[in-house]
C-alpha cells in the first residue's frame, strides 16, 4: 500500500465511512499495540538484560536474549521470561569470548580517553576524539551482532555480518550509537536508569531495522 491509499484508509477508518486498517491488512507488530504494555515490557526486559548483563562479560548474551525476547513480544509469539534465560544460557559460550574482546577493546579506548585528557600524550583532543568515537563503533557492533544472534546460527555469521549491516543501513547505524550513547549518558546520570537505557537499546535493535519495510 502507497502513502496515498495509506493516507485515504485512515480517513476512512477515522471517519467510519470504510473498512478499518484492520481490515485492510494485518497489523505488522500486533503485540506492541498498547504504547504502555510496550514500555513496560521494554522495561521488563531491560531489567533482565541488567541482570544477565551484571557480569559485564555476560552483556552480549543478555543483549541477544533481550532483544528476542522483544522481538517475540511485538509479534504476539510467546515471550515468558523463562524463553529469555533459555536463549540467555545458549547465547552465553560464543557470548563470552564477544564479551572478552568487547571489554578489552574498551578498556583500552578508555584508557587513550584518560590520558588523552591529561595531556600526556600529544595530539590529545584528537586522540580523545577518536577513543569516543572508537566506543561508539564498538556499542554498534555489539548492538548489530546481539540484534543477528540466534541459537541455531550462533556468534560467528552474527559478528561476521557486522559490517554488511552497518553499510546496508548507514542511517540505522547511527541510530543504534544514539541509543548506545543516551543509555550511557542516563546511566551516567542515575546509575538505575541504566534498566531503561538497555530495554531502549534492545527496543531500538527490533524496531530500526523495520523501519525500512514499513512502506
Amino acid at each position: 500500500m502507497d502513502r496515498r491509499h495509506l493516507r485515504a484508509a485512515r480517513r476512512a477508518d477515522a471517519s467510519g465511512s470504510g473498512p478499518t486498517l484492520e481490515e485492510r491488512e494485518p497489523a505488522r507488530y500486533p503485540g506492541a499495540k498498547g504504547a504502555f504494555a510496550l514500555f513496560g515490557e521494554v522495561l521488563l526486559t531491560g531489567l533482565l538484560i541488567t541482570v544477565g548483563g551484571l557480569l559485564v562479560l555476560t552483556l552480549p548474551a543478555a543483549l541477544a536474549a533481550g532483544i528476542r525476547h522483544l522481538r517475540r513480544y511485538v509479534n504476539a509469539e510467546q515471550s515468558h521470561t523463562r524463553a529469555f534465560w533459555a536463549d540467555w544460557r545458549k547465547a552465553l559460550p560464543g557470548g563470552l569470548v564477544v564479551g572478552v574482546a568487547a571489554v578489552v577493546i574498551a578498556v583500552v579506548l578508555a584508557l587513550d580517553i584518560v590520558l588523552a585528557g591529561s595531556g600526556a600524550l600529544p595530539g590529545g583532543p584528537i586522540i580523545g576524539i577518536v577513543g569516543w568515537a572508537g566506543l561508539a563503533v564498538g556499542a554498534v557492533a555489539l548492538l548489530a551482532a546481539a540484534g543477528a544472534w540466534t541459537p541455531e546460527a550462533g556468534w560467528r555469521p552474527a559478528v561476521r555480518g557486522i559490517p554488511s549491516v552497518i553499510a546496508g543501513d548507514p542511517l540505522g547505524a547511527v541510530y543504534f550509537a544514539v541509543a548506545a550513547v543516551l543509555t550511557g549518558v542516563v546511566t551516567w546520570m542515575l546509575a538505575p536508569l541504566i534498566i531503561a537505557g538497555l530495554g531502549c537499546s534492545a527496543l531500538a535493535v527490533v524496531a530500526i531495522p523495520a523501519r525500512r519495510t514499513r512502506r
